[in-house]
């Protein structure tokens, strides 16, 4: 982030998590910049209205934060012309929301970072300037010390912009779980690999993509289908302000594609609408045949989408039962 002693961060997000922990709080007190607090909890109008009047010049958040940002109705009142930088992590950032944070919240030197808690957290990060087209669809360049290696489902390296699940090695990764032996065997291999359960791809410079993670591709009627590529294409619609898409269980194909949809406050569309979007645009087969039109995702306090409740409220809702799953 290039952070400096006069640099101001706003820290919204929780301070027991590596997020607010390391990457807000130590990263000011390695650089002696000051920390701001905007409230107890994450609170899109408090946020603005800090760093409006602390005239922060960074600012950190998972994309939902930015989103309910971004669209809440007194957004416009507030002069964030202080922002620079800052990092948007925990979750796949969406395009299109980049894109508004780097135009609207003058955050043209904001950072993507990608890693996870077991790894202290971070693996890889865009820099401040890191050409526009790269930071908003990558998360960046390894960090330094730092090894890793995308293998397919048989451990083999995959060549430079093929997908595999996405391994690290290095200083940052944790010594394991506590008490939970097993549990770190099947992180950690042998040779000191922590495997992340994240799909990604390498390019020749380096940059890297998250496509999703191992376990929410949708495999339908033998098509492998990455839930990012359809909510990436979703976003452009003008209507959707979230989306989240995930595979459930399907007698003939093996699995069909759902999208939770969040629209934009004061609008309405059908699930027709949004399927006669997608004709034309993306493949046939990643045309979700279930929408489901929602006010929420469920989500852990640190603002990761919780896919795994979503499957369970839809097999509920269609009545799929476990033993038809099996």
């Amino acid at each position: 982030m290039k952070l400096l002693p006069g640099d101001r961060l706003c820290i919204p997000v929780p301070l027991y998590h590596c997020f607010g922990m390391v990457l807000g709080n130590l990263a000011c007190m390695t650089h002696g910049a000051t920390m701001v607090f905007p409230a107890e909890s994450f609170d899109a109008l408090a946020v603005l209205q800090t760093v409006a009047e602390e005239r922060c010049t960074a600012l950190h958040g998972v994309p939902t934060m930015f989103i309910s940002m971004l669209d809440h109705p007194q957004f416009a009142q507030f002069d964030l012309s202080s922002l620079r930088t800052g990092i948007m992590a925990g979750s796949p950032c969406p395009i299109e929301v980049m894109k508004r944070v780097v135009e609207t919240m003058h955050m043209r030197e904001v950072t993507i970072t990608y890693g996870m808690t077991e790894t202290s957290p971070a693996s890889f990060q865009s820099h401040t300037d890191t050409p526009v087209e790269r930071k908003v669809s990558t998360v960046g360049l390894i960090h330094p010390h730092v090894e890793v290696k995308i293998v397919d489902s048989e451990g083999r390296v995959v060549p430079r912009g093929e997908t595999g699940e996405l391994l690290t090695r290095g200083y940052s990764v944790m010594l394991g779980y506590w008490g939970d032996e097993a549990r770190t065997r099947d992180a950690i291999d042998a040779a000191g690999w922590m495997h992340t359960g994240d799909l990604a791809t390498l390019d020749e410079e380096g940059y890297c993509n998250i496509v999703g993670r191992v376990k929410d591709m949708v495999i339908r009627g033998g098509e492998n289908v990455y839930p990012r590529e359809i909510e990436e294409f979703l976003y452009s619609h003008p209507k959707i302000q979230d989306v989240q898409v995930i595979g459930v269980p399907d007698e003939w194909l093996g699995e069909e594609l759902c999208a939770w949809i969040k629209l934009r406050d004061g609008v309405t569309a059908t699930a027709e609408e949004i399927r006669g979007f997608c004709q034309g645009q993306i493949a046939h087969y990643k045309i979700p045949r279930y929408i489901e039109f929602v006010d929420s995702f469920p989500m852990t306090v640190t603002g990761k989408i919780q896919k795994f409740l979503m499957r369970q409220q839809m097999k509920e809702k269609l009545g799929i039962s476990e033993a038809a799953t099996a």
